[in-house]
């Protein structure tokens, strides 16, 4: 079995040039893919596969073009891979499973520094530290949390990424096959929503994170350091004086990064709160957990609930919740979107056609009384149809 393991590294300052290096040339070799594809396409010609641009790019191009030999200087690995990335996103594409390729901007794009063990001395990772092909030896802030060599656990690859100023190591570990916990004779529903977060038919709620103090004072935070990034870019737009225009470019780069801190900060929140609510709804080992297959994209196009339920992050929780249920052995029931959870009576099964939003209590004309979150999650649980994840 493989497992991923994400932690913070502390990388000297030559180390950090070596990555932005990387990171930079697989950018530039992911736009110039899709830029020499488009150009195929008008000219009419077939389609480059990710190896057919990489045989063309080191024989032919390389060759006419000596300016761009920087490319050569990095990790052939890192650069393979991004090739390979942009490959997948066209084959998506193609499937019209998404749109079509985007080019990644500077420092608005997730692009990372790709690694592979290739030999025994690579990937060696000990309690304090990481040994990462063309890095070296890199100390990680978090001691003990990467399984190590000496253990007996593999690194198969990984990857190293940079975001608000702060770098991460991403590794792929090759475990043993654990014994799986004994299961619990029950069920367990969630309903995911806004008011409350989540909503277990066990009783247990899980509260909304974005209404706690700390979100609140730092998205406030986070709205005055955009209105100073905003003002500095007016600033810029009526320097006439080159000094000057320079200074301020200097002081929008160290806004830019108070910025993206802030956010950094909120989203880390967010996602701990998540990992969070996971563990303890594994933690009472139900055989099966329901939930409903949620259309966060038609959610999005209100207006009015679009911050709120991109900030609640429902598919990365249900991401992680079914990486959980399979590695604990769980059965993950999805029932269908178009399931009247909400609006089914738990009682006496009759459907409630003219519930609305705003009513927050279901009360049945067969006398039955609840919330309406917890009706819709006691439903979930004992829905008959629905496909497993």
């Amino acid at each position: 079995m493989r497992k991923s393991y994400k932690t913070e590294i502390n990388p000297t300052q030559e180390q950090i040039q070596k990555i932005n290096k990387t990171i930079g040339t697989c950018r530039f070799i992911y736009n110039f893919y899709i830029a020499h594809n488009k150009e195929l396409y008008n000219k009419g010609e077939k389609f480059m596969t990710a190896k057919s641009f990489s045989v063309w790019l080191n024989n032919e191009f390389l060759l006419n073009s000596p300016e761009y030999l920087w490319i050569k200087d990095v990790s052939s690995k890192s650069v393979k891979k991004s090739m390979e990335n942009a490959y997948t996103a066209f084959t998506r594409f193609f499937k019209k499973q998404s749109r079509f390729p985007r080019f990644k901007k500077k420092n608005k794009s997730d692009v990372k520094m790709y690694f592979v063990k290739n030999n025994p001395k690579d990937c060696f990772c000990e309690r304090h530290r990481i040994n990462i092909p063309t890095l070296g030896w890199v100390r990680l802030k978090e001691k003990g949390y990467i399984p190590t060599t000496k253990q007996g656990y593999v690194i198969k690859s990984g990857t190293v990424s940079c975001k608000a100023g702060r770098y991460y190591v991403s590794v792929l570990i090759e475990i043993p096959d654990q014994n799986k916990p004994q299961l619990n004779d029950f069920g367990l529903g969630i309903d995911l929503g806004l008011k409350d977060f989540a909503v277990i038919s066990n009783g247990v709620t899980k509260k909304n994170i974005n209404k706690t103090e700390r979100i609140r004072k730092l998205e406030k935070q986070l709205k005055r350091e955009q209105r100073c990034l905003s003002r500095k870019y007016e600033d810029l737009k009526k320097r006439n004086n080159k000094m000057k225009g320079e200074a301020t470019r200097q002081n929008i780069q160290k806004q830019v990064l108070k910025v993206q801190k802030l956010h950094h900060k909120i989203d880390n929140i967010r996602t701990d709160h998540i990992n969070k609510c996971v563990n303890e709804i594994v933690k009472t080992k139900p055989s099966y957990i329901t939930i409903e297959d949620l259309n966060v994209k038609g959610m999005m196009k209100n207006k009015h609930l679009s911050k709120a339920v991109a900030s609640q992050k429902f598919y990365e929780f249900r991401t992680k919740l079914e990486a959980k249920c399979k590695e604990l052995g769980m059965e993950l029931r999805i029932v269908d979107r178009w399931y009247p959870s909400s609006k089914l009576c738990h009682e006496c099964g009759c459907i409630k056609r003219d519930l609305k939003l705003s009513d927050r209590e279901y009360i049945c004309e067969c006398g039955y009384h609840a919330d309406r979150d917890y009706n819709a999650s006691l439903n979930l649980r004992d829905a008959i149809s629905y496909k497993i994840a």
